[in-house]
């Protein structure tokens, strides 16, 4: 089977994410295409309806319908099947465009076919506005009032998919209970989309356990615990650690699911074992000038020493992958990373193939790297 995963802004972050929900999923990767910000694969098994829920780099999920080496031949085919399986006779629709020349002609191809069959039809356009972090620039759909979502994905030379999207991501809805949670910190707090990525990053399996060292105020452990995960959280920062109580108990979720620790994690040790570690430490202090290299390397040599000690104090306890964000300083002699060889080297962890990936917005001072480390 052959599904589409429309991506947002960090493509590469974004298909590292779908690799590895795949994997944790138990769905074997066939074969794969990317196309702006749009990622083609062929799988094994069919994906789960919801799956979109659980992936925070996704904006849409879409199923091949037909696929052929041309777009000729891909019309003769198409001309056999259901296009539409609605009820009403009155359609608006969109044609989401991964084609270098095929989707101008399959786009005339449905409006004819929609002609012939006595509909009403209105193709809305897509709107040019998404920002991908490589500087390159990706649609978005312009309409919610939309009754199809169709798409044509071309490999030149090679073959030419037509199909409709299936899932698409709820932001209002993510953003609705994010802003309605009892405890919030904008500046500190890492969104449920991130929160999303990095869990999927970790490839935790289906009923696992995850630890994050640096919990805050609890949204890692709100997006795992959406999952059906169990949860432990620990932060040395009581007030935190009581907003992540308040936030928890207003999801309802099962207090048996998670605990909640005050505690040091470099130097405080879980007596039991987790599947993975997943966690945003402090990133440092929220920067409103572009400070000196200097200065933010100051920073990022603090950062490192913090993470060497939780990470050498807690690598026994979990099983699985370590996945952490970093700190991505911008300065005047451009953005400054942490010394991941100096981490690794004292931790005896070794880096995944991929990583780190950088998530930042070109006007932000301070963004992060995404690490993900194995034993």
């Amino acid at each position: 089977m052959k599904y589409l995963f429309i991506l947002g802004r960090n493509v590469k972050l974004s298909t590292q994410e779908v690799f590895a929900y795949l994997e944790r999923t138990g769905n074997s990767i066939i074969n794969y295409s990317l196309e702006r910000n749009a990622l083609l694969v062929e799988v094994r098994e069919s994906i789960e309806a919801g799956a979109i829920e659980n992936l925070g780099g996704v904006i849409s999920i879409g199923i091949v319908i037909q696929e052929e080496k041309n777009v000729k031949s891909l019309i003769k085919e198409l001309d056999k099947k259901e296009i539409y399986l609605g009820e009403s006779n009155k359609l608006t629709y969109v044609v989401w465009d991964f084609s270098e020349e095929s989707c101008d002609v399959i786009r005339e191809y449905l409006k004819q076919r929609f002609k012939s069959e006595k509909m009403k039809t209105t193709e809305k356009k897509l709107r040019e506005r998404l920002d991908l972090q490589g500087g390159e620039k990706g649609d978005v759909v312009s309409s919610k009032t939309l009754d199809e979502q169709y798409f044509v994905f071309e490999i030149l030379a090679k073959s030419v998919s037509f199909g409709k999207i299936i899932q698409n991501c709820d932001y209002s809805q993510i953003e609705k209970r994010d802003m309605q949670k009892p405890v919030r910190r904008e500046e500190l707090a890492i969104s449920p989309r991130m929160s999303k990525i990095m869990i999927n990053l970790s490839k935790i399996p289906e009923g696992g356990k995850l630890l994050d060292a640096f919990c805050g105020i609890g949204v890692i452990l709100q997006e795992a615990l959406l999952q059906d995960l169990k949860v432990i959280g620990i932060d040395r920062d009581k007030e935190a650690i009581k907003g992540a109580r308040e936030n928890l108990t207003w999801f309802k979720f099962d207090s048996n699911k998670y605990k909640l620790i005050d505690e040091d994690s470099s130097r405080f040790s879980i007596n039991e074992l987790v599947d993975v570690l997943v966690s945003e430490p402090d990133l440092g202090t929220t920067l409103k000038k572009i400070p000196t290299p200097e200065r933010a390397e100051e920073q990022l040599k603090k950062f490192e020493d913090l993470m060497v000690r939780v990470l050498n104090n807690l690598k026994n306890k979990v099983r699985g992958r370590v996945v952490f964000s970093a700190p991505l300083i911008k300065t005047v002699k451009g953005r400054k990373n942490c010394d991941i060889e100096s981490i690794l080297e004292r931790t005896r962890l070794k880096l995944v193939e991929g990583f780190p990936i950088d998530e930042f917005r070109e006007n932000s001072i301070v963004g992060r790297q995404i690490f993900v480390l194995e034993k």
